[in-house]
């Protein structure tokens, strides 16, 4: 990556950590430290990150508010030379983040994007809870009201673990939807905090989750992972 490309650039995605600075890799730093722009979700959350890690790259905001106005131009600066490296706030870009329609035009206009491996919520989750994970289906966000009883009783014929993030503030009414839809016998878990020092992961059914969480006030990032339905 030394020197500006002769030809065409790249968009970097580049994953940062979820809640533990040391899980950010040598690779993503370098990245950052080398390419000629770096895309924020938030640059004053992401700015202490690169400062931590001595990062001086120039950062621009790039977020779900402007991102349909930026796109465009930030897809005529790679094809002209520049090497773009996308961050969001937490986790991965484009997986329940800002992301998508930046790399979908790059791939559109055929600039080269490259994704590098890193921090995300769901795989720890997924795997702490001990339902399978052979198989599964990542449902992120479910809708907040327009949608989400639609969304939640197509899933209850779902066999595979499904998987969903929720706010603290959103946690007990969605273990309240996924038990009236699924029956609040359903094998479940519910992680918080992941990599964080008071990371917490609470297993058991979503009637025992509910309980869990209406006595003791979430809080944190959740991650919910759900058994499917017995075939």
């Amino acid at each position: 990556m030394s020197g500006k490309a002769a030809s065409m650039g790249k968009l970097y995605v580049v994953p940062t950590p979820i809640g533990n600075l040391e899980d950010m890799t040598l690779r993503a730093i370098r990245v950052l430290k080398e390419c000629d722009l770096i895309l924020a979700e938030d640059t004053r959350t992401s700015g202490i990150l690169l400062k931590h890690f001595g990062i001086e790259t120039r950062m621009q905001s790039h977020h779900k508010f402007n991102e349909h106005r930026t796109v465009a131009h930030v897809v005529e600066r790679i094809k002209a030379g520049d090497r773009i490296a996308l961050i969001s706030d937490a986790g991965t870009p484009s997986v329940s983040d800002p992301g998508f329609l930046l790399v979908r035009a790059c791939v559109q206009e055929e600039a080269e994007v490259e994704c590098l491996p890193g921090a995300t919520a769901f795989v720890p989750a997924l795997v702490e809870s001990g339902l399978p994970a052979e198989r599964f289906c990542f449902e992120g966000f479910l809708p907040q009201k327009k949608g989400r009883q639609t969304r939640l009783k197509q899933l209850t014929e779902e066999s595979r673990t499904m998987i969903f993030y929720e706010s603290p503030y959103r946690v007990v009414k969605t273990l309240s939807g996924l038990a009236e839809n699924l029956g609040d016998d359903r094998a479940a878990s519910a992680s918080r905090e992941i990599s964080k020092v008071y990371a917490e992961t609470v297993r058991g059914t979503l009637r025992e989750l509910i309980t869990r969480f209406t006595e003791n006030e979430p809080r944190g990032e959740f991650v919910i992972v759900v058994a499917g339905k017995e075939k």
